[in-house]
């Protein structure tokens, strides 16, 4: 039987909704096959909490833990983290020294996902379609009107470096974009400025399963609020459509344009992409490569419709890892 760490919490705002993913894959994980273990990556420590609450540390060392004098080391780390340290290439890296087999995609893979501005700019030679943009950092002087004069109204303002649509705003107004941008500031020191993409907006799941890269049946998402924000996300307040309402032409192209930004990047493991589909083209909007993983979340759904259960889903992504390594 091997030991698996699920590792959980990580340092960013998105910790609780990594604890839920975490839950899932402990709860659904093959007992015969692994033993769990969910170890809390948090800032100030890494621990175990055992039945009885006592909490164990972890030896950074090696990534070993000591319980009962017995030293317990892992045969594989499925990363449940979503956003910093898990989704930037940080975790990645230190599996990597010490020698440990983590689930997903590389660190490099991972860091330059998790940078709106940076993937898009990567992939642009290749001609996958995109919203006109506008970046800023911290410090930067810029003119409002030069804003709006460049991707028009309305437009969305987003913290670079962040996930669950935290740090995303929509802006009508020079008013709206000066707030926004400052907000967006607070979550991180970089801001992309995209215009709006009127369309249908679809997320797309593309995994490596069992050897093979697949795309996921497509969900259509339909938002009760402004747009697809965090609490549309999280607390019910848009609807999931798997399979999307798209016809056979929309949904041939929006795989294929999945799967070959899957590829351009070389992706490995899970990832969520989010597209707007506008006059039959998608245009990519970001990538996720620790997407939520709870029996409500996205991905998981994608995975149920295309019959594959949340068991077989995560086995594979161990098997994956460690046969990799």
């Amino acid at each position: 039987m091997k030991n698996i760490a699920i590792l959980m919490g990580g340092y960013s705002s998105e910790a609780d909704v990594s604890l839920k993913s975490a839950a899932t894959v402990v709860e659904c994980l093959d007992k015969n096959k692994y033993r769990p273990y969910p170890i809390l990556i948090a800032k100030d420590r890494w621990v175990y909490t055992d039945a009885q609450g006592q909490e164990f540390a972890i030896d950074k060392n090696d990534f070993s833990l000591t319980l009962a004098g017995e030293k317990i080391t892992f045969a594989c780390a499925f990363n449940a983290i979503h956003g910093t340290p898990g989704e930037d290439g940080h975790l990645q890296a230190y599996f990597s020294f010490v020698g440990v087999p983590i689930t997903g995609c590389s660190m490099y893979a991972s860091a330059l996902t998790f940078n709106k501005r940076d993937m898009l700019s990567v992939l642009k030679p290749y001609g996958i379609a995109r919203a006109k943009a506008y970046y800023l950092n911290r410090g930067d002087h810029f003119s409002t009107r030069e804003i709006i004069k460049s991707v028009g109204l309305p437009c969305f303002v987003k913290a670079n470096r962040s996930g669950s649509s935290i740090g995303v705003f929509k802006a009508y107004n020079e008013k709206d974009i000066d707030e926004a941008i400052e907000k967006a500031f607070e979550v991180d020191n970089e801001v992309i400025i995209e215009e709006f993409l009127k369309g249908t907006e679809v997320s797309v799941g593309v995994i490596t399963y069992r050897g093979k890269k697949r795309v996921l049946p497509i969900t259509e998402i339909v938002s009760e609020n402004d747009f697809f924000d965090h609490e549309a996300k999280y607390e019910g307040k848009s609807q999931e459509i798997t399979p999307a309402r798209l016809s056979e032409e929309e949904r041939k192209r929006v795989e294929e344009v999945a799967l070959r930004v899957y590829n351009l990047l070389q992706m490995k493991g899970f990832s969520r992409s989010e597209y707007i589909l506008v006059k039959g083209e998608p245009h990519l909007l970001e990538m996720n490569t620790t997407p939520g993983l709870t029996k409500a979340s996205i991905l998981p759904q994608q995975a149920k419709a295309a019959g594959i259960t949340l068991a077989n889903l995560f086995d594979n992504a161990i098997e994956e890892a460690i046969n990799n390594d």
